[in-house]
């Protein structure tokens, strides 16, 4: 695992010096994402300059140092990622008479590269990845993504030349780049708490599309191509279903769930697992320790509120497996102190506030190992988020309800706090106490009044429903996402919200969160259930046996129960979050207040001061929750702070 960066100077204005000074610059902005080794490569004449960092993890050796030059010499690669089938694509290139110099995954995709070329050699490839390529003889440069977006790239245009990096501060680094905030991506973010693909929070520069190759030749036009779809996946998956036979379809998904952890076990450095409680992680622990002949390394991060804290039960499976353990409880003293470093970890504005424990249970990890599996992806592509059904579900209740008793309905539901709503369940025997309530019952305050299923699910995926109102001059940009629908031929609610989520907030959320906080300390995370042969399998599971006997994620429950006992880890899902509210009017209030001031708000125009302001003093009074909304526009503020925008 790396980080990657570069240039191209379409125009011809940079001097060799500054060509060598633009590149040490970008490439040492990314140190932390490879803290073993530095590259730099560049050809003065073509006006093309490569750089690498390297996390050695396969062939520690120099054999493996980047950029990397093909044998024949006309190729040149620097590369983030790993590729799990090398050893098997390296046989097939030596049969065809390809000689290497070392032992690592990237020789073996340059080779391929030039003997198969890109597109054929990137359809075989098991792994994830971000890469850059420069074609001598042809003077193109070709930028090229994982299919599920595991590894992140941005790319974008700037005063005659083309930049690329696997962070923005790489491109930040550059003295040639002129930073502008693009304002309708200031809108989609405090909408989703994310900037979506494939924009940016700048203008000009993009994220590559996961599944993407993009070519630059030499008249500088970019051409995108495609070369994976997860639309395509889901739409042949539901045309071709399996058949309703739950041990055929466990025949097919347990074989493959083991080979997907055991590939990604293979590394020349210590080896560990993020074991949260939930179903996922725990099932990727149950396959490691099966796998391995020796006690497997596991996290977990725990909290004090009770709620949220599966530290207890990530425990117990960890026991049960005889895995070796490290649990670490994160306090309000860790909030405070991690959350000035969030805004340049997160060069991007970003507000999923599970960057907190995610960075806390890596840097946990990376004192003992250097690349940890995780259970990231089941929920998207086996629908085990509330939201996939929920619109369904109380859309059948309530659809006969005229719409001014449901408006009624819920605003009674919206009196009580989340915090009372709490309190409440609280009081009920443990039997009885459902986890999350307040969280529950706001969520359903906020769809009772929408029409449809469809319209539920995207207010449920909103923290500020009228964003566009806080960005003055703002225009409203749909995702891939809602822009679906059912255009895509999915008529079932459930699937096309679950394809959704794997579209948008599978790769601009949760990836991008554990890719930033994972590589800030120098931990590769490797993600098994995101897997393309997974996937691909997983959108041919008929709904009655993803949903089954009552409970979500039905064929990853089963895997598991083959491993663990169904009382360590059948209980409500809780999910990775914080205590955030409580936060905000506890240890970050002081904080919080000092961003959120009308003078700081409206300083440059960029915001709307009144509807923050109003919803932070509701917040502070304790007459709503708005933890997430208010979250979000901290992080923009902070990120604003911090880069001086």
């Amino acid at each position: 695992m790396c980080g990657i960066a570069g240039l191209l100077d379409l125009e011809g204005r940079l001097s060799p010096d500054l060509m060598s000074d633009s590149i040490a610059a970008m490439t040492a902005a990314l140190s932390r994402r490879g803290p073993d080794d530095e590259g730099l490569w560049q050809d003065e004449a073509a006006g093309i300059a490569l750089g690498h960092r390297r996390l050695a993890i396969i062939d520690l050796s120099p054999a493996g140092h980047e950029p990397m030059v093909s044998a024949d010499g006309r190729l040149v690669l620097t590369y983030n990622g790993e590729i799990y089938n090398h050893r098997e694509l390296r046989r097939e290139l030596e049969e065809d008479g390809a000689a290497f110099r070392g032992d690592c995954d990237a020789e073996v995709m340059l080779e391929g590269f030039a003997r198969w070329g890109i597109p054929a050699t990137v359809a075989r490839l098991i792994g994830m990845f971000a890469f850059a390529v420069w074609d001598r003889r042809e003077r193109r440069l070709i930028l090229g993504r994982d299919r599920m977006g595991v590894k992140p790239l941005y790319w974008g245009k700037s005063d005659g030349l083309l930049l690329f990096g696997s962070e923005l501060k790489a491109l930040a680094a550059c003295p040639h780049w002129n930073r502008e905030i693009d304002r309708d991506s200031v809108a989609s973010y405090l909408r989703h708490a994310y900037v979506p693909a494939p924009h940016s929070i700048y203008r000009r520069i993009e994220k590559l599309p996961p599944g993407y190759l993009l070519e630059i030749g030499p008249d500088g036009a970019p051409h995108l191509t495609r070369y994976w779809d997860l639309r395509d996946v889901a739409l042949a998956g539901l045309a071709d279903p399996l058949p309703e036979d739950a041990d055929a379809a466990l025949a097919l998904l347990e074989p493959l769930l083991r080979d997907a952890v055991s590939r990604r076990m293979v590394a020349d450095v210590p080896l560990g697992v993020l074991l949260s409680g939930g179903i996922d992680s725990a099932m990727v622990t149950a396959l490691m320790q099966q796998a391995s002949d020796r006690p497997v390394r596991s996290f977990t991060i725990g909290f004090q509120d009770s709620d949220l804290d599966e530290a207890p039960l990530a425990g117990a499976i960890a026991r049960h497996l005889g895995t070796d353990h490290t649990q670490l409880y994160l306090t309000e003293s860790d909030a405070r102190n991690t959350v000035p470093e969030l805004p340049g970890l997160y060069d991007e504005p970003f507000a999923d506030a599970s960057q907190i424990p995610t960075l806390l249970v890596s840097r946990l990890a990376r004192q003992q190992v250097t690349v940890a599996l995780s259970g990231d992806g089941g929920d998207e592509l086996f629908g085990g988020y509330h939201r996939h059904r929920i619109g369904e579900a109380v859309w059948d209740r309530v659809s006969a309800v005229p719409r001014p008793m449901r408006q009624v309905a819920s605003a009674l539901l919206k009196m009580p706090s989340s915090g009372a709503w709490s309190k409440l369940a609280g009081a009920l025997p443990d039997r009885y106490r459902p986890p999350m309530l307040g969280d529950k019952v706001g969520k359903l305050a906020s769809v009772l009044p929408l029409d449809g299923p469809d319209d539920m699910y995207r207010r449920l995926i909103t923290h500020w429903p009228a964003a566009e109102g806080l960005v003055p001059g703002a225009v409203r940009r749909g995702t891939a996402a809602e822009e679906l629908g059912a255009a895509a031929g999915i008529a079932d609610p459930f699937h096309r919200a679950r394809l959704m989520d794997a579209l948008t907030y599978l790769t601009d959320d949760v990836l991008a969160k554990v890719d930033r906080a994972s590589m800030g300390c120098g931990l590769e995370v490797r993600v098994p259930l995101l897997d393309h042969r997974v996937a691909e399998l997983a959108w041919r599971l008929p709904k009655s046996l993803l949903h089954r006997e009552g409970r979500s994620k039905w064929p990853l429950r089963h895997v598991l129960e083959r491993h663990v006992p169904r009382a360590l880890f059948e209980r409500p899902k809780a999910g990775f979050s914080v205590p955030l509210d409580g936060w905000l009017r506890g240890p970050l209030r002081d904080w919080a207040e000092s961003l959120l001031g009308a003078e700081s708000l409206s300083a440059d125009g960029l915001l709307e001061s009144r509807p923050i302001r109003a919803a932070w003093h509701e917040h502070l009074a304790g007459t709503r929750d708005h933890g997430s909304r208010l979250w979000a526009v901290l992080m923009l503020q902070a990120w604003r702070q911090r880069w001086e925008l």
